[in-house]
């Protein structure tokens, strides 16, 4: 991820360029869908600002759609791509034909690591 830079002399509050800077990485590619984002308090902690200031960035992204939180595993960027019903739909076709054709658990993860690599 290309380093966020708050301008602390900018009229923009500085929620709103984490928030503006995210969006834009999503819509141009360079965060790509599933991409980690660094915890709340850990972008805070880079940017010198308080916590509250990034998690209200990271509310309006979840809000927006930019971004997913899912518990513990952390912050990502959003699929613009698939809903979670198309990629849950997908993966339950993909477990089904790999346990047709007798894959284990390991060999079917392997391939789509590689195919993922390509």
């Amino acid at each position: 991820m290309t380093a966020l830079v708050v301008d602390p002399t900018s009229a923009e509050p500085p929620f709103e360029q984490i928030r503006r800077q995210i969006a834009s990485g999503a819509d141009e590619g360079s965060l790509a869908p599933g991409h980690k984002l660094p915890t709340v308090r850990q972008l805070a902690a880079d940017l010198g600002l308080a916590a509250g200031t990034v998690a209200r960035a990271y509310r309006e992204l979840e809000s927006d759609g930019v971004i997913q939180t899912q518990g513990r595993r952390g912050t990502f960027i959003a699929s613009r791509l698939l809903t979670d019903v198309d990629a849950t739909s997908a993966a339950r076709g993909y477990v089904a034909a790999a346990r047709r054709i007798g894959l284990s658990r390991e060999e079917a993860v392997r391939l789509v690591e590689q195919e993922w690599g390509r």
